[in-house]
């Protein structure tokens, strides 16, 4: 049997006691902290072993605090998890008995050592009675709606995804997100996304639907985009792109013709396959000139771009990239356009969060036409958005719908909404500042322990690191890592000799590791740790100690 443990600074005492006697019995224990007397929130914790119990990747659960309350009603929030404070042996029994409780709770102010194991001791002999009065007790409770992702009801449809989704939602909070187009949304957003709008048809627009019954989706897309154009200053805003790609397929079928020229970044300097890969629609179907950084700086050259402008002559410019760690200079690519005569598209898909905490240059009122995904930096759901002046409104809202769209995803664009609702808070400007001051803490750390980092630094949520010195792939070293419970990607770095498959270098973004409310302190210690793991390969002891640390990191900063 597998037992998940765990207390708050209350309960630290009891809890290390009863590891020791649950050990001796042979029994085996996740003990998920905490480790220190340092003050901490008990919800966490309680949340920790009762995601584990619901998912049934522990049998039972033990939580200690100094009254067992908090961590009791904490805990009973998840399906299937009925969670019992026990304070005599007595209590123990009738629990397991009558209540077929599967965590024990307990007040560690109100026990002493041997009290506290003699309750144990009775908990652990006990089992439920499975009495038809009991039982149909228990069938009552767990069919009431509960838990973080309210999946009582997946769990009792279909087993296999509930728990997929369980052990995922276990992975994200146990390990450390450093990927950096992936961030974590609020509950809010999450209920949004999961809510009754997904019914709703609704062509259209607001208004404008080809479809009855739209009155509150209206109200909802509406909200979505007065709060985008709030954020922004943009004219005009479309929300119901789909993704990104879908935003920039949407924007060149609104202003362009097959066969036009869009000068775009390249995908091997930093770019994006929508800004003209041969596999993409985009490539298929427009000719496609390129422009990249520069050797040895591994920074955009504006006058080198505006040469390469002046020569392709093309109809649209584009400008924004994946993987490109610093500023973009909007004003200079509006008068390299004007230059040539071409329209100005900007892809902040990864800055958009940035742009709207202030933390990055705005491409308004400069671009002609501006896409975004939702997430990344902005922190919403996946999804896309495009923003454009007045004079292409029209021609934009064609192209999406019905040029390349049918029905909106309502419930995505509600959440959307919330999205933008909180991105207008004041928080939010802190947080973007944090994420640009984490990437940096980073970035410096890895430097002073040998790694190069391209382009000397960062000034945005990301950095890249070139691994080329230290004898191992891109594609080894997110292996390597996601084994300690540090996940993040592969990535070209300019001017790569390695595969896009294996790559010389990773990519580490911070806007995930900011929402969780790691600060700079943090964040130096995670880059020490990605250098402890690239360079002790081979040493599983060392490795474990970092895992431990990783996972021990997880746990102070849980994922919302």
């Amino acid at each position: 049997m597998k037992i998940a443990l765990a207390a708050d600074h209350g309960g630290i005492d009891i809890k290390n006691l009863l590891r020791e006697a649950l050990t001796r019995r042979q029994l085996t224990v996740e003990d998920l902290g905490p480790n220190s007397p340092a003050s901490v929130d008990y919800p966490d914790f309680a949340q920790a072993v009762a995601k584990r119990v619901s998912s049934g990747s522990a049998d039972e659960g033990i939580l200690v605090c100094t009254t067992g309350i908090g961590m009791s009603i904490a805990a009973n929030r998840y399906p299937h998890v009925r969670a019992a404070l026990c304070l005599t042996p007595v209590m123990a029994e009738r629990a397991r008995t009558h209540n077929n409780a599967n965590v024990l709770v307990l007040g560690g102010g109100f026990l002493t050592p041997d009290q506290a194991l003699a309750i144990l001791d009775q908990w652990l002999k006990s089992s439920f009675s499975n009495e038809a009065r009991h039982a149909r007790r228990i069938a009552k409770i767990d069919s009431a709606p509960c838990g973080d992702l309210a999946t009582t009801t997946i769990e009792s449809t279909d087993p296999a995804v509930y728990a997929a989704i369980q052990r995922e939602a276990a992975r994200q909070q146990d390990t450390i997100g450093l990927i950096a187009s992936e961030n974590y949304v609020s509950r809010a957003v999450r209920e949004a996304q999961g809510s009754v709008l997904t019914n709703k048809y609704a062509e259209g627009y607001p208004g404008k639907r080809w479809y009855n019954g739209c009155a509150y989706v209206d109200e909802v897309e509406q909200l979505a985009i007065d709060r985008a154009k709030a954020i922004f200053g943009a004219e005009h805003v479309n929300v119901q792109p789909h993704s990104g790609s879908g935003a920039n397929i949407g924007v060149y079928l609104a202003v362009l013709k097959p066969g036009d020229t869009i000068f775009a970044m390249s995908l091997a300097h930093g770019g994006h396959l929508t800004h003209g890969h041969e596999l993409n629609l985009s490539g298929r179907l427009y000719k496609i000139a390129a422009y990249g950084v520069q050797p040895g700086t591994e920074i955009l050259d504006y006058d080198e771009i505006e040469r390469q402008a002046v020569a392709a002559r093309p109809r649209l410019i584009v400008a924004g990239a994946s993987a490109y760690p610093r500023l973009i200079d909007f004003p200079r690519f509006r008068a390299i356009a004007d230059r040539v005569g071409a329209l100005l598209m900007v892809d902040m898909a990864h800055i958009a969060g940035l742009v709207a905490g202030g933390a990055h240059p705005s491409p308004f009122p400069h671009a002609d036409l501006v896409t975004t995904t939702t997430h990344k930096t902005l922190r919403g759901p996946r999804g896309g958005m495009i923003l454009c002046r007045e004079q292409f409104a029209a021609d934009i809202d064609k192209s999406i719908f019905p040029g390349s769209q049918g029905g909106p995803l309502m419930h995505t664009v509600a959440s959307k909404a919330v999205c933008f609702g909180e991105v207008l808070q004041p928080s939010f400007k802190t947080y973007a500042h944090q994420v640009v001051r984490n990437a940096q803490a980073m970035a410096t750390t890895l430097q002073t322990r040998g790694c190069r980092i391209v382009s000397g630094g960062t000034d945005n949520h990301m950095l890249l690191v070139d691994l080329s010195n230290k004898n191992i792939t891109g594609k080894e070293a997110a292996a390597d890592l996601e084994k300690v419970g540090i996940i993040l990607n592969k990535n070209v770095i300019p001017f790569d000799k390695k595969s896009p498959f294996v790559t010389s270098g990773i990519r580490i973004g911070t806007p995930g590791t900011t929402t969780r409310g790691l600060g700079e302190t943090e964040s130096t210690r995670l880059a020490h740790l990605i250098v402890d793991t690239l360079e002790n390969r081979g040493d599983e002891a060392h490795l474990k100690r970092v895992a431990a640390e990783v996972l021990a990191l997880a746990h102070r900063f849980p994922a919302p």
